[in-house]
């Protein structure tokens, strides 16, 4: 009934190589060069990142403080109450 998936064409002159998993080496070099790259990296963008944040943070900050002032009661308003 027909060729199966992965055999409906034949191509020539593709060479294809590979490696077993078993024989790479996922972690190698990172010690040596992946901890060095990942501050460098950190470096290069923290203070593109970080001021946003701390300014909407302090925005935040004052408007949930101004918020709770607001919605406190007044004691003066209650001293004639009994």
């Amino acid at each position: 009934m027909g060729k199966g998936f992965g055999e409906l064409a034949y191509v020539r002159g593709i060479i294809k190589y590979s490696l077993s998993p078993f024989e790479q080496r996922a972690f190698a070099g990172a010690l040596s060069y992946g901890v060095p790259n990942m501050f460098r990296r950190f470096r290069s963008q923290v203070l593109r990142v970080v001021p946003p944040f701390v300014i909407a943070y302090m925005i935040y900050n004052g408007v949930e403080k101004r918020h709770g002032q607001l919605m406190r009661k007044n004691p003066d308003d209650y001293i004639n109450d009994e």
